[in-house]
């Protein structure tokens, strides 16, 4: 791996590592202090808000490949604006569907999901240091954004608010971050008052070679072009597919499983998260390179052997910890100490697998996704009909996961014998 990736690397996991582990600091007084049914309510909820995020993990996505591509700023601000306009309308809806879906009171629910059109402003901006190579900043901003969202909650439950009380609180943090994150942008853009300063990502190392098959680089007339909302779209149902597979079990554990178990199960899916979340800067750094139809393939290998790493050392490390669970949290949460190297397994697996799709949008492959969707029906149906315990839960999503990876894994690689062939 070139030095200079992973230099990229380190500051972007430093900044992703404080913003998730204040993410999941939230977790140990929230379990303790809420109790099981209203913390199963308040783990629910913000499964729902990765849902609802989608849109802005997309966005990002789309912000990041066009900035390298030389579009216009004020385009990609004003598709920023439609997608968290559109993301504030659904998610009224949304905040419905959860009080039928998962059984949960009207304040909670509607606290929770205000804060999804934000998170399109805060991605919309780390887009725009994303496909600048500026992967120093974008680390900062990262842990800047994990603390503005993060220590509301913490205060507010320590403080003995409730379930709604947290979950405005995270709200409101998050807009405040959604501004600091779009002034940041703004101000630090190399090309701002600076028309001659095209594309600073080109010839960064960092962010890989974007000339590469590219016709709009070089081209000025490009960078005027419209930037359809479709594309947002279209990157957004790889990205529905992630989210979901790191959810669906969480989201219908309540509708499986007594009050008691989904908040046994909930706390167990916080190792589940982490060891999502904790590679996502490989993904991060990797993503400009995916894209490069020259390095797509090396950098796919090289990203999963790092990630395979990460997920073996979470994964005992989880193992080890899990005793501790009845000492750190609660002994209410006895039964699912046990497990939890089970979840933290699961995670790391849905982590490769992010990278998967991460390479079918950068490849513009978008069908690829579909072998992991049905995966997904099938857990769906597995969970309604099988799943009574949360052991039982535990397993299927683990199942699950490694099944969906290995789907992927096959499709990409008849896409590059494919290509191979061709050239």
């Amino acid at each position: 791996m070139p030095k200079s990736a992973v230099r990229s690397l380190g500051t972007v996991t430093a900044g992703s590592l404080v913003a998730n582990l204040l993410a999941y600091l939230v977790q140990l007084p929230a379990g303790r202090l809420l109790g099981p049914a209203a913390y199963g309510e308040f783990a629910v909820l913000l499964a729902a808000m990765l849902v609802f995020a989608v849109p802005a993990l997309a966005l990002q996505t789309v912000v990041a490949r066009e900035v390298v591509r030389g579009s216009s700023t004020a385009m990609l601000w004003r598709l920023i604006a439609v997608v968290a306009a559109v993301v504030a309308v659904a998610s009224v809806g949304g905040a419905f569907a959860m009080m039928a879906l998962a059984d949960t009171d009207a304040g909670p629910a509607f606290a929770a999901l205000a804060g999804a059109a934000p998170l399109a402003v805060i991605a919309g901006g780390q887009g725009f240091l994303q496909g600048t190579g500026r992967f120093g900043l974008l680390g900062g901003v990262l842990a800047v954004v994990g603390v503005l969202r993060s220590v509301p909650v913490i205060i507010a439950v320590v403080g003995g608010g409730g379930a709604t009380w947290a979950l405005a609180a995270g709200t409101l943090g998050t807009i405040v971050a959604a501004v600091a994150v779009a002034v940041v942008a703004v101000l630090t853009d190399p090309a701002v008052g600076n028309p001659a300063v095209g594309n600073p990502a080109v010839g960064n190392p960092a962010v890989g070679n974007p000339a590469v098959g590219n016709p709009a680089v070089g081209n000025p007339s490009v960078g005027h072009a419209a930037v359809p909302a479709s594309m947002v779209l279209r990157a957004s149902g790889v990205q529905l597919i992630i989210i979901v597979a790191v959810s669906v079990d969480l989201l219908l554990s309540r509708s499986v499983l007594s009050a008691h178990d989904a908040g046994l199960y909930a706390l167990g899916a916080v190792a589940t998260k982490a060891a999502f979340w904790l590679p996502q800067a490989v993904g991060v750094v990797f993503y400009p390179r995916l894209a490069d139809p020259v390095r797509s393939t090396a950098a796919l290998r090289s990203a999963t052997r790092v990630l395979l790493v990460i997920g073996a050392v979470v994964t005992l490390a989880a193992a080890f910890a899990g005793p501790l669970v009845p000492l750190v949290v609660s002994a209410d949460y006895r039964p699912v100490a046990g497990l939890l190297w089970l979840f933290a397994y699961t995670g790391s697996a849905l982590a490769v697998l992010q990278l998967l799709l991460l390479a079918v949008i950068a490849r513009d492959r978008m069908r690829g996704g579909l072998p992991v969707a049905a995966v997904l029906v099938v857990e769906v149906v597995l969970i309604a009909t099988v799943a009574r315990s949360v052991t039982g839960l535990a397993v299927l999503a683990a199942v699950c996961a490694t099944a969906s990876v290995l789907s992927l894994q096959l499709v990409l690689r008849q896409g590059d014998d494919a290509s191979t062939t061709h050239r």
